[in-house]
Parts: C-alpha cells; structure tokens; sequence
C-alpha cells in the first residue's frame, strides 16, 4: 500500500461558509457558548478539567490518515479509485461531514490534482452517529473510530507515462467529551502512476472501505449492496416510468403507432418494438453524455432539470403542438433527407417514425419520478463516467422493455384491436391528451417568466397553428403552403426568443403564501433552520417541489394536502417547509445531492436525536403517519 506521510499545518479556526438564510436562533447559543468555551478553556491556561499541560505545543492531532489508490497503475482517460482512511483516537471524535451546527468544522478532504487534470469528482462522506456530549445541549452527528472517504479522480486521456502526486488535505475538528480542539488540516501524498500493465492493489484497504462507504457513497439508501443492485434499481425504476402521468401522452402516440405497424404483420411490429426501444436506450445514453460533460464542466446536474430552463420548455411546447396538429390531420411531419428514406422502409410509420416516439417518450418521461429511480439516479451521479452510463443504459432498458418483450413475442400483438375506421377517432382523442401536455407546460413556463411574457408565448403559439391550419386549406398549391410554413417557423422563432430573454423576470415563489385551500401552512426552506430547530425537539418535515413535476403535484393532493396528515402535523407540532426547485437554485441543488438524490420529488422527516429520514418518490399517508411520533 503506499501511504502518504502525515504532515501538520496551523491549527487556526476555520470559518465554515454560511449558505443563503443561515440565521442563529436562540436555542443554538447554549450550544455554541460551551464550545466557544471548551476551545478557550483548551487553549488558555487555567484551572479545571479542560487544562492542557503549559510546555509545549498541544496536540491537536488525534487522527491518523492513510490515503491509497485501488491499482499499481491506470491507462491514460482511466478513473482512478482514491480511498482516504481516517483512524480517530479512542476517546475522540470528529464531527461529520455534515455537522449538527452550522458553526461545527465539519471533517473534510480537498484533492490536489496535476494541473490540466480533469476535476476530481465529489468525495463521498460516511454518515455521522447522532451522539451527547457534556459541551451541547443535544445530540450531534459525528465520527468515531476509523472511517473512509473515497473520491474517483478521472486522468487526462494524453497524459503521458509516469508517476504523478495527488495531494489530499484533510480538515477535520477533534473532541472528547468535555472539549473541542482546534481544526487542524493534515496533508497526504500518493503518487497515481500512468503506465499499461496496472493491477488490483490494497485490496483490504478497499474491501474495509466498502464496507465502511458502500462503494457508492453512503448517502445513497442502500448503497451497500453493490454496482448490480443498482443496476436492478434502475431497470425496476425505467419500467415504472411506463406508467407515471408524464409518459402517457406520448403512450398514446406509441399505442397509434404500433396498430399501424400491426397492418404490416408480425415483421413490422418486431422491427417497429425494436426502433422505439432502440430510440429510449439511445436517448438515455445520450442524457448520461450530458450529465458526464455537465458535471466536468462543473454544472449541477439532476433529473428534469431542463424544465428549469425557458428556451427548453418553450421548444418542448412547441413540438407538443407540432404533434397535437399533426393527430388532428391538419398536416404531416415528413422527415427530411436520409431519415425519409429509412421511415419509407418500414410498412406505415417506419423505423425512424418510431424511433423518434422512442426519443420523445424518454423526454417527457424526465420531469416524473418512480421508485427506485431516485435511488438508482443517486448511484449513477456520483459514480465514475463508465458506471453514470452503465446505470442510464439500465434505466433506459427497463422503460424500454415492454418494446423489446413485445419485440421478442410478437403474438402478444394480438391482444391489441384490430385497425380499422375507429383509429380516426382515437386519433382524434390522442390529440386532445397531447393537448392537456400543452396546457401542462404553459403552467410550467408561468413559474419560469412573467406573465406578460408566458402570454405573448401563448399568442405566438396560435399563430402558428392558424398559419398550419391556413396552409392545410390553401387551394393554392405548394407556393401557399411553403410560405405558410415559413410563416409558421419565423412565428415560432419569435415565440421561443421571447421566452427566453424573460428568464430573470419570473414572479416570486408563492411558497409560504399559504392559500386558504392549502390544509398545511408552509413555510420557506431553510436547512439550517431546520436543523437547529430537530435539534431543539422539533419534527421539521422538507419537501423539495417544482411547478414541473407531476409526480409532486400528484403527491401533494392525494397524500400531503389531507386532513390525516395536516391532524398529524398539528398533533406533533411539526413545522413544514418547501424548496422551490422551478428555477434552477444550486443550494437546493446540493441539499438534494448530500442526500445523494438528484431529482425530485423529494421528501425528508428532521427529527430530534436522529438522522433525518428520507421517504420514497411516491409517498403515502402511512409513511409518514407511522414515522411520527415513533
């Protein structure tokens, strides 16, 4: 194993951050007054249990690091696997990597790469022990005997052969049970060596940090069960996701699509089940590219996020009403060029007909939940490239499995009902749902821009359908129609373009505002608050929301909004609160991510003494009812 050699630096206070509404509330001063003054009392002579021996420097060092890479070497562009092992004195502890009290050190390591290195991917932390101590009033999270913090490194694809160090810096804070030392930072250095030939190397030292992190980071629920768990996670969860609301409109253009195929036979259902399929695999490899290259460059990443986006939801609309005239017979998309080609070999929609509704079918699907995706997208987010693509690629089987079952047995076609002059009214109806998306998406884009903006949007929307409508009764020829499409396509430009420069001017949240309606009086996220305040013996329950995602809403009525839960908080004296996730907020961004979930809904119960509980996507009134109190 090679170890870096532990090295010391100066052990002044460290100031930790404050993130955005951090407010001290009265109950946390007894707690911040005994630490004020078991550091004094540590490092001022004097009388009492607290005093330090006068000669000499105290040590302030009561932990030992040993950091080691998982391979003798690595191939140039190959992710390297980093262990840091942090064995804490007996009779001493650290706090955690997410510390009770916003004013606690919290124990930390930085990675020193090369320079024009890739960035080193967030570490993972283990999760602290809810502890008391004669210094504060409640319990606080902590770390106590040996822990591990793993971080994957990506390497530079042209990095030439040789050894090269990798710094870790560790901060961390050491107590016992009457006082608190300063924080000391103590540095460690690994030479990563880029040469053929590597081999498996610490295997003990990884086999102890899996056990201690999980592999995937301990934040994430479960994560002890390894890489092929998460890889049935995420198949379990994309085939969920058939039967979320977001997907259904674009089930029924699927549906359509697949009783024309019907008409070929059972040649053209196989290869019209095997193009959708192929369009969902392939679109959420495409999504995993992006959310590699996003979090290279140092962009949150998450699930739905586009919707945060004006221009993206604008886009979407657009093509929503594209596809709603289309199912009412006011014209027909005909796909250009190579595609042309492609789609007139199939027997009626052709291949890249359904490959397209494949593509489409993942793009609605990203703004709704399931279960055992936020699990599975957790896993992925925090994983090296090879893993995040792996994992989409299992997310995307699973929603793509009925394609490939039915592929696979095409007789199950016959429980679909014969074509016939009734399509032209399901047709019909398929529009009217596509429709219902239309309107779902201008609610969407209300909460993303001014209302003046989201109306002009609107009138540029029926523009474009008057100019199709205009264009599919023209007697006039083609001249007519290319000029109603031009027409169409400038209206549209207009449309998006305005949409998108009126991001800054969206409305306030109305988070907070609670309406007479609303049963549960909400208030405004504020995670130190509600730390401080589950450290003062309240139930403190978060729900993390946005305007664009469905599953919420659908939660938020049928289980949230009720009369058993709203008798249950006022029962316990729980304060509940909401995060906005509609516009794109990185505080709520990395809340979420410290929990390893990057995708909502999101719901958490902070209660006294205790980890804060994470429920499932789809939450239920016993859950929550059975957790209270408890």
């Amino acid at each position: 194993m090679t170890v870096g050699s532990r090295g010391r630096t100066a052990a002044g206070p460290l100031p930790r951050t404050a993130g955005e509404g951090h407010g001290e509330a009265r109950r946390a001063w007894p707690a911040r007054a005994a630490l004020i003054a078991a550091v004094a009392g540590s490092l001022l002579p004097g009388p009492g249990a607290a005093q330090l021996p006068r000669q000499g420097a105290p040590d302030l060092e009561k932990g030992d690091i040993a950091v080691a890479l998982d391979r003798t070497a690595y191939l140039a562009g190959e992710a390297a696997d980093l262990a840091v092992r942090l064995t804490i004195e007996d009779g001493w502890h650290t706090n955690s990597y997410q510390p009770t009290y916003d004013y606690l050190i919290a124990t930390e390591i930085d990675v020193e790469t090369p320079p024009d290195w890739p960035a080193p991917e967030m570490p993972r932390y283990p999760p602290g022990e809810m502890k008391r101590f004669e210094f504060a009033p409640t319990a606080i999270s902590v770390y106590e005997g040996e822990i591990f913090i793993r971080a994957v490194l990506p390497t530079p694809a042209g990095a030439a052969t040789g050894t090269y160090p990798i710094r870790t810096n560790v901060t961390y804070q050491a107590c016992d049970d009457k006082m608190c030392l300063a924080p000391v930072t103590t540095p460690a250095t690994v030479g990563l060596t880029i040469d053929a030939g590597g081999e498996v190397a610490n295997a003990e030292f990884f086999a102890a940090a899996e056990a201690s992190t999980g592999g995937g980071g301990s934040q994430i629920a479960g994560a002890g069960r390894g890489f092929f768990w998460f890889v049935l996670l995420g198949f379990l969860g994309g085939l969920i996701l058939n039967a979320m609301p977001c997907v259904l409109p674009v089930l029924s253009l699927k549906v359509f699509g697949l009783l024309k195929s019907a008409e070929g036979g059972r040649r053209a259902l196989t290869t019209g089940s095997l193009a959708t399929a192929a369009g969902i695999v392939l679109s959420f490899l495409l999504l995993a590219g992006a959310a590699i290259g996003a979090r290279a460059a140092g962009v949150a990443v998450g699930w739905g996020i586009q919707f945060q986006e004006p221009v993206f939801v604008g886009a979407l609309a657009v093509v929503i009403l594209l596809f709603t005239l289309n199912m009412w017979g006011l014209f027909e998309i005909h796909l250009p060029g190579t595609l042309a080609k492609v789609g007139s070999s199939g027997p009626s929609e052709g291949l890249a007909g359904h490959l397209v509704t494949g593509f489409f079918a993942t793009l609605m699907a990203t703004p709704c939940s399931a279960p055992f995706l936020g699990t599975a997208l957790g896993f992925a987010l925090t994983q090296d490239s090879g893993t995040t693509a792996a994992m989409f690629g299992a997310i995307g089987t699973g929603m793509a499995s009925p394609y490939l079952l039915l592929a696979a047995f095409p007789a199950a076609g016959r429980v679909l009902p014969r074509p016939g002059a009734w399509m032209a009214t399901f047709r019909v109806v398929m529009g009217f749902l596509l429709a219902a998306t239309l309107v779902w998406l201008l609610f969407v884009m209300s909460g993303l821009v001014s209302a003046p903006r989201v109306a002009f949007f609107e009138i540029g929307l029926l523009a474009v359908a008057l100019a199709i409508w205009l264009a599919s009764r023209s007697q006039r020829g083609r001249a007519a129609r290319r000029l109603a499409g031009v027409a169409a396509a400038a209206l549209i430009v207009v449309a998006v373009s305005t949409v998108a420069a009126g991001r800054s001017e969206a409305g306030p949240s109305m988070i907070g505002v609670a309406p007479e309606d609303r049963l549960i009086a909400w208030q405004p996220f504020d995670r130190d608050r509600a730390e401080q305040l589950a450290a003062g013996g309240t139930y403190v329950f978060v729900d993390v929301t946005a305007d664009w995602c469905f599953t919420c809403k659908i939660n938020e009525t049928l289980f949230l909004e009720t009369e058993e839960v709203a008798g249950a908080f006022e029962q316990y004296d729980v304060i509940a609160m909401r995060a906005d996730w509609t516009r794109r907020d990185d505080s709520i961004s990395r809340y979420l991510a410290d929990f390893g979930r990057y995708g909502i809904p999101f719901y958490a119960l902070y209660r006294p003494d205790r980890e804060p509980h994470v429920f499932s996507e789809l939450i239920s009134k016993s859950a929550i009812l059975d957790l209270l109190g408890d």
